[in-house]
Order: C-alpha cells, then structure tokens, then sequence
C-alpha cells in the first residue's frame, strides 16, 4: 500500500518549506520597520530642537556656502542656454538697426548731394546775376548740352539755338570771365569755340599796364606768344580782352599769368595763362546779345565852361 501511494504525495511540495520561508522574512520587516521608526525619531527631535535652539543654524549657514557652488555649477548650463540666446537676439536686433541706419545715412548722404548741387548751382546763378549787374550787360543764359575738351578740340554744345536768338560770332562768358564764340548754330544747338581750343586766338592786354599782346589756345591752356623780353609783364598779372579787332568787347578776363619762360628761339618770351572762366565745368553759360556802351569821359576841353568871344579876347563887359 505504501509503495502505491508514492507517486501521488510526489506531485505535492512540501509545505513545511514555505512555513519555513515566512518566518525568515519576518525578522527583516521588524528591522527596516524599527529603521523607519529610528530615523522618524532622529528627524522629530531635530525639528524639535532647532524649533526651541538656533544651533542648525550655522550649520545650515555653513551647508548652504558649501553647496551654492554644486548649485552655481547645476545652473550654469541653463544660464549659459539664456545668455546665447539673449546674444543671438541682440545680434539680430543690431543687425537689423545697422541695415536701417545704413539705409538712413545712403538716404541723408544722397539729400546732402543733392543740396550741395543745388546750392553751388544756385551760387554759380548768382555769381553769373552780379557780373551782368555790375557790367549792365545784355545776356542771354544758355545749358551746356554737351562738352568735348579733346587736346585738339575744345568746344561746347549749347541746348540753344536760332530759335532762342543765338547768333553766330556771339561772346560767351561766365561768372569767372571769357570763354570762347559761338562759331556755329543751329535750329537747337549751337556750338561754341573755347579759349583753349588751338584754332582760337583773342587780343588781349595786361590790366596792370595796358601791354597788349595775343593770347592763343594750346589745348589745356591758354597762352601768350611772343612777348618781347622788356614787356612789363609778371607772374599774377591779369589778363582782360583789348577790344581790338571788334570781336570781343574790351575788358573781360581771359585768365591770370602762371609761368614765365623763353621761347625756342629765347629771343622773346611765352607766359602761359591760368583761365578765369570754367571751361570744363558749369551747366550753363552766358551769351552777350549786344556789346557793352562804352562810357566816353569828357575831354578837358569839353569839361571847361564855354567862354564869349569877349572873353576870350580878354575884354570885361
């Protein structure tokens, strides 16, 4: 019988095992029960005594300096994420500033351009209004449409012509003094010969002295020819038109002596003239309708009283 019973008590386990097993885990409850218990205790008393003492005081105090730099170092991270975003926002911020004030100064700068055009024409109108003022000339303003200062062509296209009454063989001049003849017209335009064109030639004088000489074009300048070696003639003296030849009224300037020197054949000498007008600048010239009156000063003669024959025999009345 017993021997028939075997198998079957075989498929159950023995249950004096798990008995065992309960009863080794309860010591190891009491024990981390007792722990809580312990450190419950430790905590209460703390509290208590820094409720009734200062003493964690200091020790909090000295706590807290020994951790602030862990704290410090926690958050630089989170501090250095912030400063390079607040970096990246103010970059963008000032780039965004420069392109408007770079904008803002192109704009000012091209305002300033304009009113300093505008201001050094207006200044060349007035300088041009008080030279026909003081001379009481007949002149006629006239744009400059075109210029070409090639070294063996000086001349000037002017926006005017047979319709605005230029004719040919005019005086041109601006504010400065002398710059050439109207040599061609057209229905529109009209072309003018510079002082410095090598074609040109204009009697001229000394203002100084009255040493009347001619003065020829040479390309980029102007100059004298000729001059005989005793002519009063010096560096700085101005140089104004004789009137001789009728072409060309007396006393406009045509430039001022630069540069003394001797000829190729040293027996005479050249002065070369610094030109009073600006003959590659300006945008408009002046065209002179009609010569200038010359005022004719009273002879002596003229100026005495008139006399009776009585007295001028001698005889008193």
């Amino acid at each position: 019988m017993a021997g028939c019973f075997n198998p079957i008590f075989q498929d159950f386990p023995p249950t004096v095992s798990a008995h065992a097993g309960a009863s080794s885990s309860r010591p190891e409850d009491i024990a981390g029960s007792l722990r809580l218990l312990a450190w419950l205790a430790a905590a209460t008393l703390l509290i208590f005594a820094d409720s009734r003492g200062d003493w964690l005081a200091q020790l909090r105090s000295h706590g807290s300096l020994l951790v602030q730099p862990l704290r410090q170092l926690a958050g630089m991270p989170a501090q250095l994420g912030k400063t390079m975003r607040s970096d990246a926002a103010l970059r963008a911020q000032l780039a965004r500033d420069n392109r408007v004030l770079r904008n803002a100064l192109l704009m000012s700068a091209a305002r300033v351009a304009k009113l300093e055009t505008v201001a050094a024409e207006n200044a060349r109108l007035r300088a041009m209004l008080g030279v026909v003022e003081q001379g009481e000339l007949d002149v006629q303003l006239a744009p400059v449409l075109d210029i070409d200062l090639d070294p063996t062509r000086q001349r000037l296209i002017l926006d005017a012509g047979s319709r605005q009454g230029v004719r040919l063989g005019q005086t041109v001049m601006d504010a400065g003094g002398l710059l050439g003849q109207v040599i061609e017209v057209q229905p529109g335009t009209a072309t003018v010969l510079l002082l410095t064109d090598p074609d040109h030639a204009v009697p001229v004088e000394i203002a100084r002295n009255g040493v009347r000489l001619v003065a020829y074009g040479q390309g980029d300048h102007i100059a004298l020819g000729n001059i005989p070696r005793s002519a009063d003639i010096e560096v700085g003296d101005v140089v104004q038109t004789s009137g001789l030849g009728g072409r060309f009224p007396p006393g406009f300037k045509v430039g001022t002596v630069s540069k003394l020197r001797p000829d190729d054949s040293r027996a005479f000498m050249m002065a070369d003239l610094q030109p009073a007008a600006a003959l590659d600048r300006g945008r408009e010239v002046l065209l002179l309708r009609q010569m200038p009156v010359q005022k004719v000063q009273p002879s002596t003669a003229d100026a005495l009283p008139q006399q009776s024959p009585a007295e001028r025999s001698g005889e008193t009345p």
